[in-house]
């Protein structure tokens, strides 16, 4: 299909670098909201169909609820297609199954991530988030440190560690494995591609990349089968998953548990950097704390895009897409669409209603958005009570793609009164 000339490209993953391109989302949502966007080589990427860019929050929701028409078995969830060898292997993980199959996964999964064990852990991420917050300051140089580096990174993994019940001396090893999925659009954040017999870079997701993460897996669950304990491993371990569904739940807690908290807690300092009025509120109690962790994820989602391929011919927005076509929505677009939040790019840490899909939507809503929101509530709570008003001591690095909202860089003044 031809690329309007008028159609902005939210699709290469150097656009995201420079920030959000929000000015890009509003002209889609405005004149084309659901536009053909092509697939160029990137290397060592290479080219692929194109797909349609949802851009309208309406749209979002629609596409994310309706997985009839909308599936995630198909082509899996990734804009760009895998390899189909590598298919069957990637529709073991229930991000990329429709319902029923979906279903019956996600609630045996779902007993043991309950809220109640969740919250358990309470006490041990408002520690965690007292003590690195309290390092980073002791260790500042110039009253500066990098919150990334120091903080953020680490407290999204240990707290998800404490959560799998993983011992301390293997948790560098999850940090490695999210790193190669999530970084490998990154030129800097990303280690050199491993190639495949054929000379070509293997997909971060293929068996062959993933295989010591699974073995890795496997032996943590008999471990938990011998020595329980009161954590997700131990249940995920006797649910009755076949070792295949283990493997591939353990390998999405590990990239998608972690990645959530260590994108989305360094977007919500930054953009309480660039408004210290609405920072002052919080500090104040003025805005409650569960009310800015909805309004921080709305403005900075720490998922971009998810796809979906269409199953069937039919219209969205008025425009026709065939079967077998990619559709790919835009968290971050939905989330400042005029038509459901009012002057979208204020933040609003008393925003109601605030129905952002930063966690999706339909079937597939985050399973771990609970564990999200406390870790995140904690962490800025704890800010509130210790640091200054969080300001930008230098640029931040933001990760290149157009997955994940990532943030590898965030220079902010430590030193100085609370408040």
């Amino acid at each position: 299909m031809d690329h309007a000339a008028d159609v902005p490209d939210v699709f290469d993953p150097r656009i995201y670098a420079a920030g959000v391109p929000h000015e890009r989302y509003r002209l889609l949502r405005d004149a084309h909201p659901v536009a053909w966007q092509p697939e160029p080589e990137i290397a060592p990427w290479p080219a692929g169909p194109g797909f349609w860019a949802v851009t309208r929050h309406a749209d979002v929701v629609r596409v994310l609820r309706d997985h009839r028409t909308y599936s995630s078995w198909l082509g899996a969830t990734q804009i760009r297609d895998p390899d189909p060898a590598d298919l069957p292997f990637l529709r073991r993980t229930m991000l990329n199954q429709d319902p029923p199959e979906h279903g019956r996964l996600r609630r045996l999964v779902a007993r043991a991530f309950t809220p109640a064990r969740v919250d358990a852990f309470a006490g041990r991420v408002r520690e965690r988030a007292r003590t690195l917050l309290a390092a980073a300051r002791d260790a500042a140089e110039d009253g500066a440190a990098d919150l990334v580096g120091t903080v953020t990174d680490e407290y999204a993994l240990l707290n998800l560690t404490d959560l799998l019940g993983v011992p301390p001396a293997d948790r560098a090893l999850l940090l490695e494995w999210t790193v190669r999925v999530i970084g490998y659009q990154d030129p800097d954040d990303a280690p050199a591609p491993l190639l495949g017999p054929d000379g070509k870079p293997l997909n971060p997701r293929s068996p062959a990349l993933l295989g010591e993460m699974f073995a890795y897996a496997r032996a943590l669950a008999a471990h938990k089968r011998d020595h329980p304990g009161d954590d997700v491993m131990t249940a995920l371990a006797t649910a009755g998953l076949d070792p295949a569904e283990l493997e591939m739940f353990f390998f999405l807690l590990t990239v998608a548990g972690n990645d959530t908290v260590r994108s989305a807690a360094p977007g919500g300092l930054l953009a309480l950097a660039h408004a210290p009025d609405e920072h002052r509120r919080l500090a104040e109690g003025k805005a409650t704390a569960q009310s800015a962790v909805e309004e921080l994820l709305r403005v900075h989602p720490p998922v971009l895009s998810f796809r979906r391929t269409a199953t069937v011919d039919h219209e969205l927005a008025g425009q026709p897409v065939r079967a077998g076509d990619k559709v790919v929505v835009f968290h971050a677009s939905a989330n400042h669409d005029e038509r459901v939040f009012a002057d979208p790019g204020r933040l609003d840490l008393g925003r109601t209603p605030n129905p952002h899909v930063s966690f999706g939507d339909g079937p597939h809503v985050c399973l771990g958005a609970h564990f999200a929101r406390l870790q995140l509530r904690t962490l800025y709570e704890e800010w509130c009570a210790a640091m200054p008003p969080p300001e930008l001591a230098g640029p931040p690095k933001r990760l290149v793609s157009n997955f994940i909202n990532g943030i590898t860089r965030l220079p902010l003044r430590v030193s100085g009164p609370p408040g």
